[in-house]
């Protein structure tokens, strides 16, 4: 009896944990609705203003914006982004090594100088590497509860006003890229300075399109140059964004699946224990009987 109980109590644990597992995949599906949407408008935007920007910087000598200038990568920036919130499957794991992997490869000098700082935005990874010594800069955690350019374009002028007052040489990026709901691409990308796009691709668009421009293409660049670097943090965030809604409605879905897998299990081993139980009673039962009637 004691071992039924036992079971009894696990199969209704279980249960319990189906049913939040398949509450939280819900919201998670309906989260990533609404993420899925912004990252989905803003990609054809991105997209043309840095083609915009490509094909105007390419016909204008000498480009002196202080975000485009190449220096040695003396102090080093990672901008790391993951989620608040954990049950997201390998989500934030994976964004944590991706950046460690980054530092202590490609910036392990700079790092062992005490010349590579963070900006975390998701509590787990400002978590992870103030825990770990690392000079973690701010605490941008609330970015996720009000979503929007402006927001995100706070972070990116601090950035940008550190680059070009010289306290930092290189800019980095690591978050995950959205797909779909079950892929997220790790990515590693400059933010400063600019990379300009491949010549020959400049020239493929170039011939496509033949902007008139006012009131100069210097104007122009000097204009379009900050609103490129804020609108490719954005869309980082917004990427990052919908892949954590991505991941933790496929880890939920995943997991109530294992939680029916397991009560059907519990279930098998429920039905076995009772039906030994009542054969055992019957034993019993059937043995009284006949040693009464042998007496």
């Amino acid at each position: 009896m004691a071992n039924l109980k036992e079971v009894r109590n696990r199969i209704s644990s279980v249960s319990s944990t189906q049913q939040i597992t398949k509450a939280m995949k819900m919201v998670a599906a309906a989260k990533l609705k609404r993420a899925t949407n912004a990252i989905v408008q803003l990609r054809p935007y991105a997209n043309k203003l840095r083609d915009i920007l490509a094909q105007v910087s390419a016909s204008v000598e000498g480009n002196d914006s202080p975000y485009t200038q190449d220096r040695i990568p003396t102090k080093v920036l990672v901008i790391v982004l993951t989620s608040n919130r954990g049950l997201a499957g390998a989500f934030n794991a994976n964004a944590i090594k991706t950046a460690n992997n980054l530092i202590f490869s490609k910036y392990a000098e700079q790092h062992a100088r005490g010349n590579l700082s963070i900006i975390a935005i998701g509590k787990r990874g400002h978590d992870f590497f103030q825990k770990r010594g690392f000079n973690v800069i701010g605490n941008y955690n609330d970015l996720y509860s009000d979503l929007n350019f402006l927001n995100v374009s706070q972070v990116t002028e601090y950035v940008m006003k550190e680059y070009k007052a010289g306290n930092i040489d290189r800019v980095e990026v690591v978050y995950n890229e959205f797909r779909n709901a079950a892929v997220q691409i790790l990515t590693a990308e400059q933010l400063l300075p600019l990379v300009p796009q491949e010549t020959a691709e400049v020239e493929k668009s170039n011939a496509e399109v033949d902007y008139i421009i006012e009131p100069s293409k210097e104007k122009i660049i000097e204009e379009l140059i900050p609103k490129a670097i804020k609108t490719q943090l954005y869309k980082a965030v917004l990427d990052s964004n919908a892949s954590e809604h991505g991941a933790r409605m496929t880890a939920m879905d995943k997991a109530t699946e294992n939680a029916g897998d397991l009560l059907k299990s519990l279930k098998l081993s429920y039905n076995q224990a009772r039906q030994a139980a009542i054969t055992t009673e019957l034993s019993e039962i059937v043995s009284g009987a006949a040693a009464l009637s042998n007496g």
